[in-house]
């Protein structure tokens, strides 16, 4: 199953290094492919690296676009996105 979700980055500061950790620790726990984006950007990145996820340079009001794709896809999507609503458990 592959799927596919763009959002909102609403937290203070944006994929800094706490939120990075937060998103590639919890995708790490999923058999699933998880790559990331921002919106509008063909390059997508491991969301499992931390230091892939630092490198997209995600500021708050920015669009992340997500893409799970595996067995468990469906779980690891609901999982990220939230996370990502809950602007990283950081407000």
């Amino acid at each position: 199953m592959d799927l596919e979700n763009c959002l909102d980055v609403s937290n203070k500061h944006g994929l800094h290094v706490r939120a990075s950790t937060r998103l590639a620790q919890l995708a790490q726990q999923f058999d699933c492919a998880v790559s990331i984006a921002r919106d509008g950007d063909p390059n997508e990145v491991d969301a499992k690296s931390i230091l892939g996820i630092l490198t997209l340079g995600v500021e708050k009001g920015q669009k992340l676009r997500l893409r799970t794709s595996g067995d468990d896809a469906q779980e690891a999507m609901d999982a990220l996105v939230q996370l990502i609503q809950d602007k990283f458990g950081e407000e």
